[in-house]
């Protein structure tokens, strides 16, 4: 169901790739919200919260009305903030003890909130400490718990996982910028204690009782690395690829770089199925959202990758490719700020990129 890490080029400067995985496509817009955009967020029992944004935004969001209430999936602002939200089975609380005149920022609206307001990690954990956060059920979700958790990176390489269990938020510095899926942060990184032995160093020949073999091939450090698309399995291949991937010369070569890491949680359609009455309440909601809840269900349904991000941390520079494209389109803020006058929204789907006939290049030489 997704997958999130940084990547770091010779110089130090920051890369954050990110995929998504669902069964089914949501109605995703590609959105730039200028510095100045009104903004809200609204719990059931709360006054509502409104905030104007401080810095520009970009990002891949979820329409829910109006522009002030877009729902952010993935983003970055001005400031080099990055935020990605990841599904979360084990999402629980906190406990509303909250005054009614508080207002409390829904969690489905972290994204809207903290990339308009902060500029880094260790300013949003200290936002996180003064502002209230509820978790609530969400009619667009057909009135299921958004079963998420949120990852926030900036461009120092500061990484924060947000996730609400056991009736408490709970922040958890991330010191691999790596994050998936249930179970919890803190599981994953015990985890890794598992794999202490991880090297990619191909170790091709040995000697078994006076005969030597050797292996014909290279890629024989990689057989140890858990081969599922599960979260668990996902969380160590991330952490193994951030760690021992070439690190390049420059932002194009390593968003070049962090494009073919990414490749390696690329999931095709059909590439594994399950039994559409084992679905999990996201996949559900996602399904109602999209208005087929009446609709003949599939004895199977598969998950794939619906769309994966690159993000320059340092150029603010978000480059998308989705399911239906051959190669990623570019968003620079900066040039989106100079070109607009206000929030400019528009479907992903406009962005789906086809191979380009290359016959004249081909003729030219």
């Amino acid at each position: 169901m997704c997958t999130s890490l940084l990547f770091n080029d010779l110089s130090g400067s920051v890369y954050a790739g990110r995929t998504l995985e669902l069964p089914v496509e949501l109605p995703y817009l590609a959105a730039f919200l200028p510095k100045g955009t009104p903004l809200a967020s609204k719990t059931e029992a709360h006054a509502p919260l409104s905030f104007t944004a401080r810095h520009d935004i970009f990002g891949i969001v979820v329409p829910n009305g109006t522009v002030e209430d877009l729902k952010f999936v993935e983003g970055i602002n001005d400031a080099g903030l990055n935020y990605s939200i990841l599904a979360f089975a084990d999402t629980h609380g906190p406990e509303d003890t909250f005054a009614k005149d508080d207002e409390v920022l829904s969690a489905i609206d972290l994204g809207s909130w903290m990339l308009s307001q902060f500029a880094t990690v260790a300013e949003v954990k200290d936002g996180l400490q003064k502002q209230p956060v509820l978790v609530e059920a969400l009619a667009a979700l057909g009135g299921t718990v958004p079963p998420f958790h949120y990852t926030v990176h900036d461009r120092s390489g500061a990484s924060l996982v947000i996730e609400f269990f056991n009736g408490e938020m709970h922040l958890f510095d991330n010191p691999t910028g790596v994050m998936t899926n249930s179970p919890r942060f803190d599981w994953h990184m015990t985890n890794l204690n598992n794999y202490t032995h991880l090297s990619n160093i191909d170790h091709s020949s040995a000697t078994f009782l006076g005969q030597d073999f050797i292996q014909p091939d290279s890629g024989i450090a990689t057989v140890t690395l858990p081969s599922s698309d599960t979260a668990v399995d996902r969380f160590v291949r991330a952490v193994y690829y951030a760690q021992f991937s070439e690190k390049v010369d420059g932002p194009d070569a390593a968003i070049r770089q962090l494009g073919h890491v990414m490749n390696k949680f690329d999931r095709p359609k059909g590439a594994s199925v399950y039994s559409s009455a084992k679905a999990s309440a996201l996949t559900k909601s996602a399904t109602k959202m999209m208005g087929n809840a009446s609709a003949e269900k599939p004895e199977y349904i598969t998950e794939y990758t619906s769309w994966i991000t690159l993000i320059d941390l340092q150029r603010n520079t978000l480059f998308l490719r989705t399911y239906n494209s051959l190669g990623y389109v570019r968003f620079d803020l900066a040039a989106l700020k100079a070109n607009a006058n206000g929030p400019k929204v528009a479907p992903l789907e406009a962005f789906n990129q086809a191979a380009d006939d290359a016959a004249n290049i081909l003729y030219s030489h």
